[in-house]
């Protein structure tokens, strides 16, 4: 008979039934028939699958924690083989399968006991531990000619789960011991000597006032005051990676906030960095709650490493307020300042059009340094093309090694940069609400701050303004790189629009890419090489000399550029909504570190798919291909509906684009792209799609006429007036290049 290591209630063992939930347990039995379901246990991940993740309960047990029993995607879990958690036993099956359940309890600490479970009776560690360090039990009061220790009341046993937590294993004797050492030379108790308090482990101990005082008259007749440790000297968190196991105070921006079924995790921002701060009032009970984004803070803590991660473990948390406050954001504000701003980078080749909106190029750069800078995420939306892919990645490859030297945690660039291809070339309400939607969710369930959204390749026209009024009512911030015709009303949508044509340049010969890799040099100088050959990729044909020799010189011959764009096309087309980030790095950069070499075998594999699947298309295209002439002018029409596959690669305006580079003639030539309910235009002679769509409504008022993606978009109509649109349009046509 034993008193429960919690409550002090005798009971046969070490805990009690009520408080078996209580503690942890730590097995060290044979056969997974020993263990007691719905107990607490410690165990390390063996691995993943599909279903759940596989946990070693004990040398000789292992149990599935099957994904519905989680209280988040499988998906998103960081743990790692090897990494010490802890369960509940749900059910052991007749077979021997154990069943585990979620604890949201993920440190020892966070349980009022722990015991070791033998498989046939549950002991404390102590017990073990003295056994280990002697090898036999302990010897008996008898033996040592000493009075055994009274048992302590039972009252005494009954400890607060805080102090419980942070108490040190500090036994009564240790506290008597201290307490003897403050005893006055003639043998009498000092002040205040019979005091008592209860230690964390629920034992009973003396308390002196003075037991921790030196022994000399001058050191104990010492002030308060000069007894008090002095006050930490700040840090900053690029300088704590050599300070693991050290208390350092940190001072900056809270610019995340984060409830854990454990701690609350706090993000934290100074001049140099951004580190994460982990705070524990109670399992899944929020820490500090009047700490919020945006507030001044100075904190104290202990660096750690969590998973491989710095980690700062929580002691203080202070919000900072007047003088001292100013003083910590104007500190952040200089640094910002003087960093978002991209050093004197010179263009990656002379291109008319791009010098055109240099000053833009530097003003979207300082914008996307500035984000990551405030940890704020960034966020690219570009058409799920070759141009789009290939324009996103430019900016990613910059972005991503500044996330890593500014974030101390392993996935940082996973949480803060995201590409999401867009279907077609216009912002619209439903891509504005899905990203409305992840931000909102991101920040009221995460704690993130609210991203800046750079759109690549998209987004000039005036289709996108609606979605744009979305995001500027949650003053979210967005930014426009785009090679197409835009709109002047664009401008006053966007934070920022860089878009030659707005600039009156001529963009005939221009792709977003030329522009996007720019903005990446001047975002990371460190990565231009990486960029020299990617404009040169997102050209189909005319590509300007000057691009040509960038790649040449970067080691890319005519060859590799094509095969790389027409494996970036393939791949665009499959899973468009994905980023197929890594894939796209392979195909692009191919990254040694990545088992990837530069020699090109994946795009050439790639892009020999490419050809195959597009002559294929083109061939039976051209044998359906009827050919008219309108007021000395070639159209070809190809019903797009009828004679194309529109649900396999390639997609209707890709074909569009190859259709119409090897079919047209010397003199103005037009290939239209009718389906259902789209029509699609490419023409040798320039040709403004709105007016062209102008022209067909008033022709066909009844169509529903309207173009989609400003001047270098499409039609759109009612499929019940196909034909009288395709008349309408050919008039057009003729009028248009008469």
């Amino acid at each position: 008979m034993g008193n429960c290591i919690i409550c002090g209630t005798p009971v046969d063992g070490e805990i009690c039934e009520s408080h078996e939930e209580d503690a942890v347990f730590e097995f060290r039995g044979s056969a997974a028939s020993q263990l007691t379901p719905d107990r607490y246990y410690r165990g390390t991940v063996d691995g993943y699958a599909d279903f759940g993740v596989f946990i070693d309960v004990g040398d000789h047990v292992t149990g599935l924690l099957h994904r519905s029993e989680l209280d988040q995607r499988l998906e998103s879990l960081d743990w790692e083989p090897g990494d010490e958690v802890f369960v509940q036993v749900l059910d052991v099956r007749d077979n021997g399968n154990v069943d585990l359940g979620w604890s949201i309890r993920q440190r020892e600490r966070e349980f009022r006991g722990k015991l070791i479970d033998t498989g046939d009776e549950e002991r404390r560690p102590e017990e073990f531990d003295d056994e280990d360090d002697g090898g036999s039990e302990a010897p008996s009061s008898s033996d040592t000619g000493s009075e055994p220790e009274p048992e302590p009341e039972t009252a005494a046993n009954v400890t607060d789960a805080d102090a419980e937590a942070d108490a040190d294993d500090v036994s009564a004797g240790e506290l008597q011991a201290a307490a003897d050492d403050t005893a006055t030379d003639d043998g009498s108790a000092a002040p205040n000597a019979s005091e008592t308090v209860t230690t964390g482990s629920g034992s009973v101990a003396t308390e002196s006032a003075a037991a921790s005082a030196p022994e000399t008259d001058d050191a104990a007749d010492a002030t308060p005051e000069a007894d008090a440790e002095p006050a930490l000297n700040r840090t900053t968190i690029d300088a704590i990676d050599n300070q693991v196991g050290t208390v350092v105070r940190l001072e900056g921006e809270i610019t995340g906030v984060r409830q854990t079924s454990g701690p609350t995790v706090f993000e934290l921002r100074d001049e140099t960095g951004t580190v994460e701060c982990a705070a524990f009032e109670e399992a899944g009970v929020r820490a500090y709650p009047d700490v919020e984004i945006d507030d001044t803070v100075a904190l104290e803590g202990e660096v750690e490493r969590h998973h491989g991660d710095l980690q700062v473990e929580t002691e203080t948390l202070d919000i900072l307020e007047g003088e001292e406050r100013e003083t910590v954001r104007e500190r952040l504000e200089d640094a910002i300042k003087s960093e978002a701003r991209p050093a004197d980078v010179s263009l990656l080749a002379d291109h008319d059009a791009v010098t055109a909106v240099e000053d833009g190029l530097v003003d979207a750069a300082t914008a996307i340094r500035r984000a990551v800078m405030e940890a704020r995420p960034v966020v690219v939306r570009h058409g799920a093309t070759a141009d789009g892919y290939v324009a996103g990645a430019a900016i990613e490859r910059a972005v991503l090694p500044l996330i890593r030297e500014k974030h101390t945690r392993e996935d940082a660039e996973y949480h803060y940069f995201e590409r999401r291809p867009l279907d077609g070339r216009v912002y619209d309400m439903d891509a504005a609400t899905n990203d409305v939607t992840s931000m909102l969710e991101a920040r009221d369930r995460h704690g993130e701050q609210l991203p800046l959204v750079v759109l690549v390749d998209a987004g000039s026209t005036e289709e996108s303004a609606d979605g744009y009024d979305l995001l500027s009512l949650y003053e979210a911030e967005t930014v426009v790189i785009d090679d197409s015709r835009a709109d002047e009303e664009i401008t006053d949508a966007v934070s920022l629009a860089v878009a030659p044509s707005l600039a009156g340049a001529d963009v005939s010969n221009l792709t977003t890419t030329a522009l996007a890799a720019n903005v990446a040099a001047h975002v990371n100088d460190d990565v231009r090489d990486d960029l020299e050959h990617l404009p040169a990729v997102s050209y189909w044909e005319n590509t300007p000399e000057a691009y040509v020799d960038l790649a040449s010189e970067a080691g890319y011959d005519e060859t590799a550029i094509s095969e790389r764009r027409e494996a970036i096309a393939l791949e665009a087309y499959y899973q468009s909504y994905k980023d197929k980030r890594e894939l796209v790095i392979d195909l692009l950069f191919g990254d040694e570190a990545s088992g990837t070499p530069r020699d090109g075998d994946l795009a050439a594999h790639v892009s020999e798919q490419f050809r195959a699947k597009l002559e294929t298309e083109l061939k039976t295209a051209r044998e359906n291909l009827e050919t008219e002439t309108v007021d000395d002018i070639t159209v070809a029409v190809l019903d797009t509906d009828a004679f194309t596959h529109r649900y396999n690669f390639p997609t209707t305006t890709l074909l569009l684009d190859a259709l119409h580079r090897r079919q047209r003639d010397e003199g103005p030539f037009v290939t239209l792209g009718v389906g259902d309910d789209e029509l699609h235009v490419r023409t040798t002679e320039s040709l403004n799609v709105r007016d062209l769509g102008d022209a067909i409504a008033d022709a066909a008022p009844n169509a529903g006429v309207s173009v989609v993606g400003g001047q270098d978009g499409h039609v759109e109509f009612l499929p019940g007036e196909r034909d009288a649109v395709l008349e309408a349009a050919l008039e057009a046509l003729g009028e248009t290049f008469a």
